[in-house]
């Protein structure tokens, strides 16, 4: 009973101390708050990925009408992908037509669109109708009638339709539906992957987790002096820790709760904000009731635990307060233990097999016992590193003497930035070391082409007229625009006899000599094209592709049923060449003709290609090009030449690094500020008698910005060396090799702005703080 005495005399004392104990109650609230916040936006992530795949896979098409030819019926549905881009961001939506009086519906849709018309999310329909959207308007030229529910998309930012169509068929593209709802399995992660997201996990939450510690120790010297007047009065030093530890109970608990509002305000807005072309939707940030219990149990109890720990160091005593720093100095030999065993365990652990699957929690056991042991290592460093500091200019000396005095304060405040730097630091390492490995060379070449397009399934007309329309396109330089075909030998064969069948492909000769090795030509010639290195397939090439022989040009009867085929000679003197690479980087071979030669025109069906040079000084060329695309065929895809091309779930586990960081940025950056103003808070009666002297008020400031500037510095070189060595540890365990070691000078920079901007923001207090009624005391 009488730990639970004395817990309530310290809650009575931090509600009810006046002016002062409640902005020391509400300052650790507030912080503990932040924390709490991030801790239950970091635990509602898994539920938040469950939902956005769920919602995903729902509006996917079945399996089966992937895996088999559907049967007509009377609620199946024909579409095709009709996605696109618009100033960078996808829009994704398809043309659909009802097969059937009852069509299967996608989920988020009341009604089928009728012919004409759109279903539309509210971030399009929002889009369609504003005037930055006009030229997605003019691509998607549908009459809206219906907007997608929830239910039906991705996230509340989502670009997404379905149109419908009445002259879709399967002739044009169209891939018949039996419903919705994909319940493949997900692809796992790779290994690497695996390490990368334990990393991620412990980089972006051990900063929240020191935040918290940091904020209960909130205005620790007013709260030691008030403990010596308890002991003035007969208390003994037990209890005097335990009324320590009641009083950052109430702290925390009205943290817990100004988390949970932080949390519930920030879930109700989070609809609205987009990070990256990326959102959620209220409903998605949803703790599991385990965590978000293990965070109300796990918050008060550290916040008691840390304080009894830091009244080991302070000595209340009647007649004042004596901190142990100027009596004994900090020992560095069992702060080197904590990350060499950190070390040690990813070291015992092993390097990771491609194959086998990764067991997390030793590789998150040494991670944070390594970046705790950073934090641990930054007081010894602080208070060592300012004993040796004299002389200088006044503002020097008086960060140096607070500096000597109370260095606890400092290394707590900037042990959350150590800890993030480090860990970001080495999560650079392991992505520059394992970015080739989910990097691949596309081969196609960029400053040849910008855009790339195919149509098929059309008449020959229809293919030459849409390279024509990208030619007159707005910022189109060139275009290789091809018609292509297949021609075959004639003849009659027998079933089991392979028809001898080559590619036929007709251009200009500019766009002939990009694929392949032409050295000259004019209209009306036509060429043999072999590939390079392959005598096997140029034979098979000759065998269709013969001289002074009539060749049969006809569609596959996928393309056209019952075309009549068209018969053509190739010139006795054709000459025979070989292929070269397009910008897609892709070799044509086969029989290459200039349209002088065959009319594409005259062709039964063909598809197209072209590979189209913009001007990029144009503004929105892209979208010009995607216009004239949809103009032509709503079903044409437009995609853009890129010399690399990222997995996918790399690109994924990237994005939510970005994600995290900057929440945990955002945090750290807070973190400072709090403590800043919470010093300066301690420090009034100070200031004002500094002032009073006649100390210059740009004294005081470069002072500040001196006190903040050496625990940063000396956070980042100690956060930099254990980046460093966490980064070369995790790297030999997926064997690979550091290639970059430099990666930390961003970092680096990146704490000198964090020194400039919480100075800059805590000059207004300290300005406030300098008045000569701080002189008065209660």
């Amino acid at each position: 009973m009488t730990w639970l005495r004395d817990l309530g005399l310290g809650i009575r004392f931090a509600a009810g101390g006046g002016r002062e104990g409640w902005a020391r109650t509400a300052l650790t609230a507030v912080g503990v708050g932040l924390g709490v916040a991030l801790l239950l936006t970091a635990a509602s992530v898994p539920h938040l990925l469950t939902e956005r795949s769920s919602r995903d896979r729902a509006r996917a098409e079945v399996a089966a009408s992937r895996d088999a030819v559907v049967p007509k019926s009377d609620t199946t549905v024909l579409r095709v992908n009709a996605a696109t881009e618009y100033r960078g961001i996808g829009v994704e939506g398809f043309l659909m037509r009802a097969e059937g009086a009852h069509p299967v519906l996608p989920p988020g849709v009341e009604a089928f669109p009728g012919p004409g018309e759109m279903a539309a999310s509210p971030a399009l329909r929002e889009l369609l109708a504003s005037p930055e959207g006009a030229l997605l308007k003019e691509r998607l030229p549908y009459r809206v009638t219906s907007t997608i529910a929830d239910p039906g998309l991705r996230s509340p930012h989502e670009l997404y339709f379905y149109v419908g169509s009445d002259s879709l068929t399967p002739a044009t593209g169209g891939h018949r539906l039996a419903g919705y709802g994909d319940d493949t399995p997900a692809e796992p992660l790779t290994p690497v992957l695996v390490v990368l997201v334990i990393l991620i996990c412990v980089v972006l939450l051990s900063p929240v987790a020191i935040f918290i510690a940091t904020a209960v120790r909130f205005g620790g010297d007013r709260r030691d002096r008030r403990l010596a007047a308890l002991r003035l009065v007969g208390t003994d030093i037990r209890t005097t820790r335990r009324i320590a530890a009641g009083e950052a109970l109430f702290g925390s608990l009205l943290g817990l709760l100004a988390g949970l509002a932080f949390f519930l305000v920030g879930r109700r807005f989070i609809g609205h904000i987009e990070l990256w072309n990326h959102s959620a939707f209220p409903s998605d940030l949803t703790p599991a009731l385990w965590q978000a219990a293990l965070i109300a149990v796990a918050v008060p109890l550290s916040a008691v635990l840390v304080t009894l720990v830091a009244m080991r160091s302070v000595a209340v005593e009647p007649l004042g307060v004596m901190r142990h720093t100027g009596s004994r100095r900090r020992r560095l030999w069992w702060r080197l233990l904590v990350p060499a065993l950190g070390l040690a365990v990813l070291g015992l652990t092993g390097k990771v097999e491609e194959d086998a699957p990764v067991d997390p929690y030793p590789i998150a056991a040494g991670a944070v016992l390594v970046l705790f042991g950073l934090a641990l290592l930054l007081p010894w460093l602080i208070e060592a590193g300012v004993s040796r500091l004299h002389g200088g200019a006044p503002a020097w000396q008086l960060a140096v003497r607070r500096l000597q005095l109370n260095s606890g304060a400092a290394s707590r405040a900037v042990s959350g930035i150590t800890v993030a730097v480090a860990g970001a630091v080495a999560l650079q390492m392991l992505f520059a070391a394992v970015g080739d490995e989910f990097e691949s060379m596309t081969g196609q070449d960029p400053s040849r082409a910008q855009f790339h397009t195919f149509s098929e399934k059309v008449t020959g007309d229809a293919a030459a007229r849409t390279i024509e329309e990208f030619r007159a396109t707005k910022g189109v330089e060139r275009v290789i625009g091809t018609v292509e075909t297949y021609a075959t030998k004639p003849g009659t064969y027998k079933e089991d006899e392979v028809t001898p069948t080559t590619s036929l492909t007709i251009g200009d000769c500019a766009t002939l000599k990009e694929l392949a090795e032409i050295s000259s030509c004019e209209e009306g010639d036509s060429f043999v094209v072999h590939p390079r290195g392959d005598k096997e397939m140029s034979a098979w090439v000759d065998e269709t592709a013969r001289k002074g022989e009539q060749i049969e040009l006809n569609a596959s009867l996928d393309w056209s049923p019952g075309a009549k085929p068209v018969l053509w000679t190739l010139p006795e003197d054709t000459p025979t060449v070989t292929t070269s690479r397009d910008p897609i980087g892709e070799e044509h071979w086969g029989i290459m003709a200039t349209v002088g030669a065959i009319d594409p025109r005259t062709l039964p069906s063909a598809q197209t290609i072209a590979q189209i040079k913009v001007d990029e000084g144009v503004e929105d060329v892209a979208e010009y090009v995607r216009n004239t695309a949809a103009r032509i065929d709503p079903g044409m895809r437009v995609a853009t030449l890129a010399s690399t091309e990222r997995d996918r779930q790399y690109a994924s586990v990237q994005t939510g690094l970005r994600l995290g960081a900057a929440a945990t940025l955002l945090l750290i950056a807070s973190s400072m500020l709090i403590s800043q103003l919470e010093q300066l808070r301690e420090r009034k009666r100070l200031l004002s008698v500094l002032v009073a002297f006649g100390t210059r008020r740009v004294t005081l400031g470069w002072s500040v910005l001196w006190q903040t500037a050496v625990p940063v510095t000396a956070g980042l070189l100690v956060a930099i060396a254990g980046g460093l060595g966490l980064g070369a540890v995790m790297t030999w365990m997926l064997d690979k090799t550091v290639t970059q070691w430099w990666l930390f000078l961003p970092m680096a920079g990146a704490g000198g702005a964090l020194i400039v901007l919480v100075t800059l923001l805590s000059l207004p207090l300290l300005w406030r703080l300098m008045r000569p009624d701080g002189l008065r005391t209660e």
